[in-house]
């Protein structure tokens, strides 16, 4: 037995190696796609980030199933905590639902691509460069995208601005548009206590080259995440006013602040 097939033995339970198996996806030859995306990657993925999902974060999720089966989508969210954690738990949850998953792909922030290693890491779990040109070539490829609209605003949000929904940008109301994909909006509670900052130092931000430094404890705390999917939201490919792209832009985070509230509810306690 190869090493690769070892370790694989050991880290990846059969039951998600077949699982994954069944997703299709249209990779090349060498098992990556042209996004740079791969499948055994995935597997690893996957099975590290189910110990955090079940035991770490103890993610309790409602309405997965309303993510469409196939075609198009715009999973829209709110954004917080200074890591893409939830992009990583909105993903699991769609990748491992029992009827229909799908391999979603997720926006990121340009940083990220720049760090090395991590960059092709990401895009091989299915991480894109968060522009609206590689997100316009998902939807054309039938993918199921994640998108942030807050970006950074919301991503280095104090915990002081916890769940104030920061301003959504137009683009992916646009692309929803242009390519007839429906949008699944998602109320994200508990990830803007895992990693709580009470400062951004933006000098070193900007001489460091990055979006934010936070002042932070060197910790993810352990909080109990709460992931609310809400029911696909179509708008038609019409000849509008920006003004209303922007009405139609507020009815989706208006929709996400209410499925915020909804898991704020739930929510019994923090940890």
């Amino acid at each position: 037995m190869s090493l690769a097939s070892f370790l694989k033995s050991r880290l990846v339970p059969a039951e998600l190696d077949d699982h994954i198996n069944r997703i299709r996806k249209p990779i090349g030859t060498l098992g990556y796609d042209p996004w740079g995306y791969n499948n055994e990657t995935m597997k690893y993925g996957l099975s590290i980030t189910k110990r955090v999902y079940e035991k770490y974060f103890r993610v309790e999720t409602h309405g997965v199933e309303n993510i469409p089966a196939e075609g198009p989508v715009l999973i829209i969210a709110n954004h917080g905590g200074q890591l893409p954690i939830d992009g990583l738990l909105v993903g699991y949850a769609l990748a491992t639902r029992k009827e229909n998953p799908r391999i979603p792909r997720a926006m990121i922030e340009r940083f990220f691509p720049t760090v090395p290693w991590l960059g092709n890491l990401l895009n091989e779990v299915g991480a894109v460069l968060g522009d609206p040109v590689n997100c316009a070539k998902m939807l054309a490829n039938d993918e199921a995208v994640i998108v942030f609209p807050e970006g950074v605003r919301g991503s280095g949000k104090l915990y002081q601005d916890r769940y104030q929904l920061k301003r959504f940008g137009n683009g992916f109301m646009h692309l929803a548009m242009k390519y007839k994909a429906p949008i699944v909006p998602v109320g994200v509670v508990g990830c803007e206590e895992t990693i709580p900052a009470i400062a951004n130092i933006k000098p070193l931000a900007k001489a460091l080259g990055i979006p934010y430094a936070p002042v932070a404890l060197p910790v993810v705390f352990p909080a109990k995440v709460h992931l609310n999917f809400g029911a696909p939201m179509v708008f038609g490919d019409l000849e509008i006013p920006e003004e209303q792209v922007t009405e139609r832009v507020e009815q989706v985070k208006a929709e996400i602040s209410r499925l915020i509230d909804k898991g704020l509810s739930e929510r019994k306690r923090l940890f």
